[in-house]
């Protein structure tokens, strides 16, 4: 785990450190979910645990709407909306590669 060590500054991420990381991360989710036809507003910005926890019911809540055709397939302008599978995939790979972002630039002091 990266908790509490430094990381280099450099073109990955733009010299973000891991609460910036993190916090990039969480509103990408919460984007994403606009891509699905779910809303979701997250809170202020206050403990990284509970922006997280809202998040991550959010996604619950939108992919299971999804799941059940509560969210129609096109949005009000004619678009298709993402599926709950492109959807988790899009998170995923977001996720994992700032996961390697992170592992590229820890710092080996």
């Amino acid at each position: 785990m990266a908790g509490g060590k430094t990381l280099r500054t450099g073109p990955r991420g733009g010299g973000r450190q891991l609460d910036g990381i993190l916090e990039h991360i969480l509103g990408g989710d919460a984007g994403y979910l606009g891509g699905v036809g779910w809303k979701f507003k997250p809170g202020a910005a206050g403990d990284p645990q509970e922006q997280l926890l809202q998040t991550r019911q959010a996604i619950l809540a939108g992919l299971a709407a999804s799941a059940r055709g509560e969210i129609p397939a096109k949005g009000p302008r004619g678009g298709l909306r993402w599926s709950p599978r492109y959807f988790v995939r899009r998170v995923a790979w977001h996720a994992l590669d700032h996961a390697w972002e992170i592992e590229d630039r820890l710092s080996s002091s």
